[in-house]
């Protein structure tokens, strides 16, 4: 058995900590975690956590400095005596590096999973890795939950139900998965997808839309929004085949470069996401909606301690 949980959190998801913790009903657990005078990371946990089950949470998107801070929270953790470590991280950075698809390229997806483990991660949850298989990367648990349900309530409340008039468009083949998952959920809406090369990265350009969007209104499925160019082309091609009109739905929003102006410049109705990542407001796309997902982590934090099924948090 593991003793009580303890909730610790990076810089980057400090905000989300707290909203977990009053979810839970327990304060989180006090550290230090500043800088050196060159720049070097210092951390140091202010309480006893010997023999607790601790719970990290941190999402490792850029800069480098959130992962790093994760890496020294679970050895910090591990050196503490915990009982078990678990990575929480809501956007899992690097996933889109699950492979090399050019000469002499890392498979950096693989080297986090191995920096995680060799830190001291006993265990790792995660929300909609970007590629499944990331989870065969790992030599210890990983649960990735889906943000799905909460996107099903949201959109369930604006009626998005009905098959004669909404359709689920996946951007990509990648998306496809999520989409149909999505579909499904809502009384298996039809789906459509998007056929699109990448002359290079982040840009997109549409091939063939697979699936009739006449006088639809299409909710588009992604996992990421990055620079926005990808939704973006396709929200554009798809109103040019006839669509009444285009929201999107994707778990993380990254809202790199010019992804501000490139949304809000698009004909897209709404862009809906998650708090995975804390944005900026100077980031932030004007038609704008943000989820909360500190429920669901309080909740498959709550399952983990007590050894009980996740399987009820993907329904």
């Amino acid at each position: 058995m593991h003793g009580d949980i303890k909730l610790l959190a990076g810089n980057n998801s400090e905000y989300l900590l707290e909203r977990i913790a009053f979810k839970i009903g327990i304060p989180p657990t006090k550290r230090i975690l500043s800088r050196f005078s060159d720049g070097e990371i210092r951390v140091q946990i202010l309480e006893s956590i010997r023999g607790d089950d601790v719970f990290i949470v941190q999402s490792t998107n850029p800069p480098s400095d959130n992962l790093m801070e994760l890496l020294l929270l679970i050895d910090a953790a591990k050196r503490a005596s915990a009982s078990r470590v678990t990575a929480v991280i809501p956007y899992f950075g690097y996933a889109r590096q699950d492979r090399k698809d050019q000469p002499r390229v890392p498979i950096s997806a693989k080297l986090i999973a191995n920096l995680l483990q060799v830190a001291g991660a006993d265990r790792v949850i995660t929300l909609d890795l970007h590629a499944d298989q990331i989870q065969g990367f790992f030599d210890i648990p990983v649960d990735n939950l889906y943000a799905t349900p909460i996107f099903k309530d949201f959109f369930a409340l604006r009626g998005i139900m009905d098959p004669e008039e909404y359709m689920i468009v996946a951007p990509d083949v990648g998306a496809t998965k999520r989409a149909r998952l999505m579909a499904r959920y809502f009384g298996n809406l039809p789906l459509a997808l998007v056929d699109k090369r990448r002359p290079e990265p982040n840009q997109a350009e549409v091939v063939n839309i697979i699936g009739s969007v006449e006088s639809k209104k299409l909710l588009i499925i992604d996992d990421i929004i990055d620079t926005g160019r990808t939704i973006a082309v396709a929200s554009k091609a798809l109103l040019e085949a006839g669509a009444k009109e285009v929201r999107v739905a994707a778990t993380h929003g990254l809202f790199s470069g010019q992804a501000k102006k490139i949304l809000d410049d698009s004909p897209i109705e709404e862009i809906v996401i998650t708090d995975s990542l804390a944005i900026p407001a100077e980031r932030r796309p004007e038609r704008l909606t943000v989820l909360d997902i500190a429920p669901l982590l309080a909740e498959a934090i709550i399952r983990t301690h007590d050894a009980r099924s996740l399987s009820a948090l993907f329904l």
